[in-house]
């Protein structure tokens, strides 16, 4: 008998938006609500954070050490078909990185060989409110492109970190964010709060994904992404001109509109010191939008987890599962990885 296809909805949104915080209040209502949730965890370091942080019980794949949307982007089809295989779940939740480009997770998620057994609902782009601020008002630069493209191809978005801005300045947010996306439903949150129904709707017209002409666009225009030069076919998102969040098909950075993220990775040999930690996090150049990973100090019994994003520093008493070892994980544009190691290292030093 044939099955029914597996429900898919992507988790968009530039670094530190809050994907992860929204993704642990889906899978609670998920499970709460009876249901059986599957997770495909993205991300561009070698470690997985986010899924240390929700937890072994989670039905997970794990794509690590690369973007979803290039690099290991022929191998989110073989994650799908294996958690289907394996979990035979009532949902997918994909969190990509923040560096990635969701219309090409369109793609690898429309792949012929998956159509019957696989169905993308919905793009949910978290939006950090303060941080689309300070980019749009440079208003130019390959972050500002590529939140401009996440928030255009969402079909629900989150703005969210609200409360970290006056009324006015979120006002006019809000009003950006329409401009760039008629068509969306926008919801203001705090903490990526917000009933999980809302997001499980279904899309005008069904799911994102639900016609056999998404495929014969793709093959007859070329790549079907944001920065591609055929994004006008992309009207079965949420029937609107992608024209917005396309880039010319000759721009050098065609495909790979993210290539100017990077991301390093650091294993520690042994514990650190706390205030030294704190006062490094304290100094992170503006180019480090995020960080996060489990450290080890010389003045606690207990192992931290640490998050990171746009200048807030958290961190939490965590008891790890199995053999996990101290390591960070620092994403941005254009940092000095070389002075950023030293100042690492600098760390341990007694």
């Amino acid at each position: 008998m044939k099955r029914n296809p597996t429900p898919v909805y992507l988790l968009s949104g530039f670094l530190g938006s809050g994907k992860t915080t929204l993704l642990k209040r889906w899978l609670e209502a998920a499970e709460a609500g009876g249901r059986k949730p599957a997770v495909v965890m993205n991300e561009l370091g070698e470690v997985n954070f986010d899924g240390i942080e929700l937890g072994d019980d989670v039905r997970m794949a794990e794509m690590l050490g690369g973007c979803i949307c290039c690099t290991v982007r022929g191998d989110l089809g073989t994650e799908l078909l294996k958690l289907i295989q394996e979990h035979d779940p009532d949902m997918i939740l994909i969190e990509s990185t923040g560096a990635a480009n969701p219309l090409e997770i369109i793609d690898a998620v429309t792949d012929a060989s998956m159509l019957e057994r696989v169905e993308l609902r919905r793009i949910v782009t978290v939006v950090d409110a303060g941080h689309l601020q300070e980019w749009a008002r440079k208003g130019k630069g390959s972050t500002y492109r590529l939140m401009k493209e996440q928030i255009s191809c969402a079909s629900v978005i989150l703005l969210n970190k609200t409360d970290l801005l006056p009324e006015a300045d979120t006002g006019e947010m809000e009003r950006l964010v329409r401009e760039w996306n008629g068509y969306a439903p926008i919801y203001r949150t705090v903490g990526a709060e917000i009933g999980i129904g809302l997001l499980e709707e279904p899309a005008e017209g069904g799911s994102v994904a639900n016609h056999s002409s998404v495929l014969a666009a793709s093959d007859e225009t070329g790549p079907s992404c944001c920065c591609g030069g055929a994004a006008h076919e992309h009207d079965y998102v949420h029937e609107h001109d992608h024209s917005e969040c396309s880039e010319p098909s000759h721009h050098p950075e065609h495909h790979h509109t993210h290539e100017h993220v990077m991301a390093y990775t650091h294993y520690f040999e042994g514990p650190i010191d706390s205030e030294r930690f704190e006062t490094m996090m304290g100094r992170l150049p503006d180019g480090v939008y995020r960080a996060k990973g489990i450290l080890t100090f010389t003045d606690t019994a207990s192992r931290f987890m640490f998050q990171y994003a746009y200048k807030q520093l958290d961190l939490m008493k965590i008891m790890p599962q199995g053999v996990v070892p101290d390591v960070a994980v620092f994403i941005g544009e254009h940092f000095d990885k070389v002075k950023l190691e030293l100042d690492i290292r600098a760390l341990s030093e007694s």
